[in-house]
């Protein structure tokens, strides 16, 4: 009896712990449906009494937000991919071997972490006005490649890899890039997939740098994009802001469905190995 209470009781926590999770997307995707009386009505509605798309017609007619939506996706991409490559390396280099300053680079590597992006906005602008990167994909892509947080994943997972398995991989005649391709990254694999998602989502919500770096319309990403045709007008369109954020949303949501498996096996063996 008493076990099965404590399910019950487990269960009911988990699920009031999702619906307050999920609320604001609700919140969100019906406000965007909304007429604007009723988005501040009293009490609030929770389901639109009517469903209105003039605020998805008016912001795909008026703004190239497929445009902006392939930026955001072209970016988040090719970041995630560069910083999953750079990040297994430089991880499993730190976490498997030995040179003289590795444990103080490390330890400084981390440190970077606690570090505000508004302290390097200023620097990584001029160098990127010099290297003539303003406007482009590679001004977005380039200062996000230093990833501290994944080097950190990948270097804990890594430790975690038997040394005896890689002296056999030596002693069979595999170099060093064959063991690392062959043994270390399929070992990885679920430290990769969580890091995929935190790369993804940091590229995709860095609004700050992208407003920044960014100047021309055709080359804004879609959080910025539509952040600066909300302000376009005297007062805020919160109707529209509940658009752009919907749509801005769907993507994350859609990466963080494709790699939820990996991204909870990361999670839990990092929770089991410490």
């Amino acid at each position: 009896m008493l076990r099965r209470l404590s399910v019950v009781v487990r269960h009911a926590v988990l699920l009031a712990a999702s619906v307050f999770f999920v609320f604001p997307l609700y919140w969100m995707f019906s406000g965007s449906l909304k007429r604007p009386i009723e988005i501040w009505a009293y009490p609030p509605k929770w389901i639109p009494s009517t469903l209105q798309f003039s605020n998805y017609t008016h912001l795909f007619r008026s703004k190239p937000v497929l445009q902006w939506a392939l930026n955001s996706i072209i970016i988040s991409l090719i970041t995630v991919g560069l910083v999953v490559i750079l990040s297994a390396a430089a991880g499993y280099g730190y976490a498997k071997k030995r040179f003289p300053g590795s444990r103080l680079l490390f330890s400084l590597i981390v440190a970077t972490m606690m570090m505000p992006t508004q302290v390097t906005l200023v620097p990584l602008y001029k160098l990127c006005v010099s290297l003539g990167l303003v406007n482009t994909y590679a001004g977005v892509i380039l200062p996000t490649l230093a990833y501290p947080f994944g080097v950190f994943i990948v270097r804990q997972f890594a430790t975690t890899i038997p040394d005896e398995l890689l002296e056999a991989a030596k002693i069979d005649g595999a170099g060093e890039l064959r063991t690392f391709l062959v043994i270390v990254i399929p070992m990885l694999l679920p430290a990769l997939g969580a890091l995929a998602i935190f790369a993804f989502m940091h590229s995709w919500n860095a609004y700050l740098w992208q407003l920044v770096i960014l100047q021309s319309e055709s080359m804004l990403t879609l959080p910025v994009g539509v952040s600066t045709m909300i302000y376009e007008e005297i007062t805020i369109n919160y109707g529209m802001a509940m658009t752009g954020a919907t749509i801005a949303a769907i993507p994350l949501i859609l990466f963080f469905l494709a790699l939820q498996k990996s991204f909870i096996q990361g999670i839990t063996l990092g929770s089991i190995k410490g």
